[in-house]
């Protein structure tokens, strides 16, 4: 497999080639199943707790090549599931502290890409959730209070409009927007292939076009195993750290769903186009829409830009010509002119791949110790942090078990969420749901109203 055909990918330094495949059997301490952020921050994160300790990686393409290379490349600390939910799941106690951590999260990750020496041009300029409707700025401001009664101060989210929307940035219609400052803005490409070489460095082996079959649970007597085309590994723990392709695992196909979520790129715009709608700070930004979007301003002034839309396909099919929706493409393109009318470039890239949504939005991490077997992820569309701190939880329960620390007291560790439907309830439910969000942005855009949608909506994603 080559890499995505994305802007992110094209602004490496030099061409990417598979790392040599595992063609010989690897006694190894932990095995880890996947080379994307997940399981690279796992590797740094063990090794850096134990340098003696032996890891593999083993990557089916190459380091990066799924969503850790081609998403939008927005280093937050959202996390996918309602501030409500969670608080009704676990309490508020655990919700603030959860909700900090992530916070701190978001430095962190701009912390550790300095450290180890990596370009990824990461810049925490916050994020803008924009209200370019009343129904948007209405739904905005019952959010924004909602978190009020749950402790999140105006420091940790703040409604703004006028001159001080201007300062961080603006598109055409906004009537104001929700603003936080736990956000960087990063090229995740640069991000993943500079983890692959610093592991790498720090002594962890690294297999890229090795193509895992199945991973075997250790039992008494036996520790478990990864088989792959050409070999075989065992360790004490096996982490699967395979994301959207999870369910191209056996046993595994309604674990999560892939979901496809496909971007554009603009060409580098003008200094006159920035100097009208700002975002000299960087701020990642979307609007209050139910079908999700998401944009960037580059380090080269462009704009990353990319969104929901594609169907999800029967069976939890992944084929690389899902990669590329020519109608999700354009509305992606419409989107961006709606947004910025003086945009005065056109599209240079278009790409896609799919990101892994559990059934109940939760992701999680997982170890369990009678058979080995670890897991993490789930992130619904959130994990370039989410994935540190999974990782970062994944390498206290390997090796202080015992020790309770904050990462393993989060709500998500040691979750389980329950299967998806088997077919043809799932394909129903997930394209209805996207249907729906569809017609629900349609109803508030040409009548200014909630449509009936927007509730059926809201009711099937509690």
């Amino acid at each position: 497999m080559q890499p995505p055909p994305s802007l992110w990918w094209s602004t490496l330094e030099r061409p990417v080639t598979a790392r040599p495949a595992l063609d010989r059997h690897l006694d190894v301490d932990v095995a880890i199943v996947g080379g994307g952020f997940t399981g690279l921050w796992t590797a740094r994160e063990l090794k850096r707790r134990d340098p003696t300790l032996r890891v593999a990686v083993l990557e089916q393409s190459v380091c990066g090549f799924g969503a850790s290379g081609r998403n939008g490349g927005w280093a937050s600390a959202l996390f996918p599931i309602s501030d409500e939910s969670v608080v009704a799941y676990c309490g508020l106690e655990t919700f603030t502290e959860q909700r900090r951590l992530l916070e701190r999260a978001v430095t962190n990750l701009g912390r550790c890409e300095r450290e180890d020496g990596i370009e990824a041009h990461f810049t925490q300029g916050g994020t803008i959730d924009f209200a370019r409707s009343a129904v948007q700025r209405d739904r905005i401001l019952a959010t924004i209070e909602s978190s009020r009664a749950l402790g999140v101060g105006p420091e940790d989210l703040a409604w703004l409009e006028g001159d001080a929307l201007a300062e961080h940035g603006s598109v055409d219609g906004a009537l104001g927007a929700k603003y936080s400052p736990h956000c960087a803005r990063l090229n995740p490409a640069r991000l993943v292939r500079g983890l692959s070489d610093v592991v790498e460095r720090l002594g962890v082996s690294v297999y890229e076009a090795t193509k895992v079959l199945r991973i075997l649970p250790g039992r008494p007597g036996r520790q478990p195993e990864v088989v792959t085309l050409g070999a075989s590994v065992h360790a004490d723990f096996v982490v699967r750290a395979t994301e959207a392709f999870t369910p191209t695992m056996p046993h595994e196909r309604r674990s999560v769903v892939p979901v496809y979520s496909l971007m554009v790129a603009t060409e580098p715009l003008s200094a006159r186009f920035w100097d009208d709608v700002g975002f000299s700070r960087h701020a990642t930004f979307t609007d209050d829409r139910h079908l999700v979007i998401y944009g960037q301003r580059t380090s080269d002034d462009r704009i990353a830009f990319g969104g929901r839309g594609s169907p999800y396909h029967f069976g939890s099919t992944i084929e690389e010509r899902f990669d590329a929706n020519a109608k999700v493409f354009s509305m992606l393109e419409s989107t961006l002119h709606e947004l910025f009318p003086t945009m005065d470039g056109s599209i240079s890239h278009r790409w896609g791949g799919p990101l892994a949504m559990p059934r109940d939005h939760w992701p999680s991490v997982r170890v369990n110790y009678q058979t080995g077997l670890a897991s993490a992820g789930g992130y619904t569309g959130d994990g370039v942090v989410l994935s540190h701190v999974a990782a970062t939880a994944l390498a206290d329960l390997i090796t202080e078990p015992d020790v309770d620390t904050e990462f393993t007291r989060l709500p998500f560790v040691q979750h389980h969420s329950r299967r998806w439907e088997v077919e043809p309830l799932r394909w129903l439910g997930i394209n209805v749901g996207l249907g729906l969000a569809t017609w629900a942005d349609r109803v508030e855009r040409r009548r200014g109203r909630l449509s009936r949608a927007s509730a059926l909506l809201e009711r099937m994603l509690r």
